[in-house]
């Protein structure tokens, strides 16, 4: 499945009526322990405070997000979901991958706080070779050495 990637801030909301039904439908489909305001409110808060989503983008229709918030040194990840009918297909495995590289190349690294890290994440991410170091509050994602997210 050749996923791209796709940020959506708020002036591609506004703009492309396709990202937000995507968006809506990708984080509906979310378990209700993973998303705990209603998506609107969710989606809407997120891009107001300056925070974009990075999306895997198939056939002009977004399967998965990642709630992005970034700052000078790192891209802080949280939310991550997959529309139900594309899970176990790779979408989640390719956006990090391509997450990383978009990360890289803007000179930052991948962060998360380790409160908002679900079991079933922290097993995704040690399943494609991600290193988690705790530092503090959070965990900076290494990526796999053998080459990141180009794989």
């Amino acid at each position: 499945m050749p996923v791209t990637l796709h940020l959506v801030d708020q002036a591609t909301w506004t703009l492309d009526p396709q990202a937000q039904l995507d968006l809506v439908r990708i984080y509906a489909d979310a378990p209700s322990e993973r998303l705990k305001k209603p998506v609107d409110r969710f989606l809407r808060e997120h891009l107001e405070a300056g925070r974009f989503f990075a999306c895997a983008r198939f056939n002009d229709r977004l399967l998965g997000a990642l709630a992005v918030s970034a700052d000078d040194q790192a891209w802080w990840l949280s939310e991550l979901c997959v529309r139900k009918a594309t899970r176990r297909r790779g979408v989640g495995s390719r956006l990090l991958a391509l997450v990383s590289d978009a990360a890289r190349a803007a000179g930052c690294e991948l962060r998360t706080h380790s409160s908002q890290l679900p079991v079933a994440d922290q097993v995704l991410l040690t399943r494609l070779g991600y290193r988690m170091d705790i530092t503090g509050d959070y965990f900076v994602l290494a990526p796999p050495l053998q080459g990141g997210g180009n794989t």
